[in-house]
């Protein structure tokens, strides 16, 4: 859901309404990088105003966004899991857009990596990459984290590539419509693993359908919903592909439909793999980003006919391309690149999906993580 803010401005007399648009990076706090970064965002011309640090953190690679409320959730992606470690932290927005830190928790295993806020607002969860565990964590009153809730610890990997996954890697959480099941893609089993959730008590367990097992090899990464939550979609890092999945919302099961590559054919040697994954706001388009490809791979998307067409990739002006996010218009497409440290703006044409330049970007090292909040 899109947060609205009312900006009464007088101008000659004359008060005017004005809504927000700002754009929030997660980085790797290298070089010059200190935490988590904010834009303004100019709807009409895709322009990034200069960043400025919104809150200090130690890798804070991903954010995420309550769906009502003027907070924000982020990662400390470190790979120590000892008890006072912190893995998951909360912030509340200020009227500048910078953040003031609410509260900090262990997540519970290393490397924390990826957070999501349950579409109710009642619970954050967060996957732990090298600790290869899940966990959920209340929101109280005041937008802080509670004690955690659940902590599911995942065992075993495929042994389809021994250098990364002969251990559980969980990669992302993400929740269905009502937060009532949660989806953890996990690199190092090569599985999508199902949960049940009650978001108010912050608890889950396995589903009916405990996962979904992908390709061998594929190492799923991230993972989203289409608008009508009939489809999702996730990227598996290592083979560059892109897996379309068909959800059955009343039975609360996914079964694979198709695979696509992400690059093309005569890419595919080259030292690729995939980043993250998005559906367009309309639900007609999915864009992959690549990491030595260094492009956004555009798809069109029919969920009817449960179809994705590969349209082709778009160069992101950088380098090891990362996470990306798509404004609420639909008009626009930022990506950060980790490497190059930059965060550049891309054109959506609204009738094809494919994408272009415009030549707008700004300077964010170890870029990782983009995405928008209106308010």
């Amino acid at each position: 859901m899109i947060r609205t803010f009312v900006l009464l401005f007088s101008l000659c007399g004359v008060s005017s309404v004005f809504a927000e648009t700002l754009v929030y990076v997660g980085t790797y706090t290298r070089g010059s990088s200190e935490g988590i970064y904010v834009s303004r965002f100019n709807p009409e011309t895709g322009e990034l105003s200069e960043p400025v640090l919104a809150a200090e953190a130690e890798n804070p690679s991903f954010v995420a966004l309550h769906p009502t409320r003027p907070l924000l959730y982020a990662v400390s992606e470190v790979s120590s899991d000892g008890p006072d470690s912190v893995g998951i932290m909360a912030f509340a927005i200020n009227d500048d857009g910078t953040l003031r830190k609410l509260n900090e928790r262990p997540s519970g295993g290393g490397a924390a990596c990826h957070v999501a806020v349950d579409p109710t607002g009642q619970c954050v969860g967060v996957a732990n990459y090298s600790g290869g565990s899940c966990a959920l964590f209340p929101i109280l009153d005041d937008g802080s984290l509670g004690a955690v809730g659940s902590l599911m610890q995942h065992v075993g990997g495929s042994g389809a590539n021994p250098n990364r996954q002969n251990s559980p890697h969980a990669h992302a959480i993400n929740f269905n419509a009502d937060g009532t099941q949660a989806f953890v893609n996990d690199l190092g089993k090569d599985q999508v693993l199902i949960y049940d959730v009650n978001p108010k008590t912050a608890k889950m367990k396995p589903s009916k359908q405990p996962f979904l097992q992908l390709p061998a090899g594929g190492g799923p990464r991230h993972f989203c919903f289409e608008p009508s939550h009939q489809v999702a979609v996730a990227n598996l890092e290592m083979t560059s592909r892109v897996a379309m999945l068909d959800y059955d919302g009343e039975k609360g099961s996914l079964r694979s439909v198709v695979i696509r590559d992400t690059i093309p054919e005569a890419d595919r040697e080259m030292n690729n793999s995939t980043a993250e994954c998005l559906v367009h706001p309309s639900g007609r388009y999915v864009y992959v980003s690549n990491r030595g490809h260094n492009s956004i791979a555009a798809f069109r998307l029919d969920v009817s006919s449960q179809k994705l067409v590969y349209l082709g990739n778009t160069s992101t002006e950088g380098k090891i391309t990362r996470g990306f996010g798509i404004d609420p218009t639909g008009q626009y497409l930022v990506v950060g690149n980790q490497n190059s440290c930059n965060v550049v703006t891309l054109k959506i044409d609204a009738a094809t999906g494919k994408l272009s330049p415009t030549g707008h970007s700004v300077l964010v090292d170890g870029a990782v993580n983009v995405r928008f909040y209106d308010r």
